[in-house]
């Protein structure tokens, strides 16, 4: 919309092509060229997925091509999505400090490649209190660091008690630094979760969006997810940045369901544009 603001953009997590970047269905996506592969759907930024690149967090020569080609694609590279670096709330404070630093050169990339974020777990055992602690401790001193670096540390609700929208908050408020926040994501609550009373708790705290999706009927409408009423809670949160698209369906291909979100997406943000 000419002279019109946007309400939100829109990007795409690298999970959606996950299936592709495993190698388990054809054709096969290379870590490398998913930027090109998001512009060709009319994308224009992009959260990359640390286990597509496991071994190359620290290969500048790597990081250095996935950055040429974003740039010469025009994408732009928002976050580091990392798993599989331990727990930042380990109660072994020794394993705890460990995975801490097993995220440092995570840091250190996105910032290399022009990222505002890192996505983390937290992770934990114990008691509620326990492990609202204990993750508090681990994310403070990650935070520390990627302040240094300019980087946010956002947590995602992605299983365990980081699925509650309460517990999640309470670590957040306990960690009470600027750049650690959330990651709401659409999806990843229990089935007993009001995902939309969570994902309200989460927003006040939030530094990106993951629209997750599953399915969609013939009027292009999610199936399991009122995108209207959980975009109106992101909206009405004063949040502006990016809405990431990750597409986890089963019935369409990987691709399709990208773009049936993206569909989606912008069929939602005209009607917010056009108010």
């Amino acid at each position: 919309m000419p002279g019109k603001e946007l309400p939100f953009k829109i990007s795409l997590a690298q999970w959606s092509w996950h299936k592709r970047l495993f190698g388990e269905i054809e054709p096969k996506l290379d870590n490398l060229d998913f930027a090109k592969e998001a512009h060709a759907l009319g994308i224009e930024a992009v959260e990359y997925v640390n286990i597509f690149f496991m071994d190359k967090a620290e290969d500048k020569n790597y990081l250095a091509e996935m950055k040429k080609r974003a740039e010469d694609f025009g994408v732009k590279s928002l976050m580091i999505m990392c798993d599989d670096e331990g727990a930042l709330g380990d109660p072994d404070s020794q394993l705890r400090k460990q995975a801490v630093s097993n995220h440092h050169k995570w840091v250190r990339a996105a910032k290399y490649l022009g990222c505002h974020s890192i996505r983390v777990n937290a992770y934990s055992n114990g008691t509620y209190d326990q492990q609202q602690k204990l993750a508090a401790d681990g994310l403070r001193s990650l935070s520390e660091y990627a302040a240094g670096h300019d980087i946010n540390v956002i947590v995602e609700n992605h299983g365990g008690l980081s699925s509650s929208g309460q517990w999640l908050t309470g670590v957040i408020k306990m960690v009470d630094l600027p750049n650690c926040g959330t990651l709401p994501d659409f999806g990843n609550f229990p089935p007993e979760t009001d995902i939309y009373e969570a994902v309200e708790m989460l927003m006040p705290y939030a530094k990106s969006v993951s629209a997750k999706s599953y399915d969609f009927d013939e009027k292009g409408d999610e199936t399991r997810i009122d995108y209207y009423r959980m975009m109106k809670i992101v909206l009405d949160a004063g949040y502006k940045g990016y809405v990431g698209i990750e597409y986890e369906g089963e019935r369409l291909s990987e691709t399709d369901g990208i773009i049936a979100t993206k569909k989606l997406l912008e069929k939602i943000r005209d009607e917010y544009a056009n108010a």
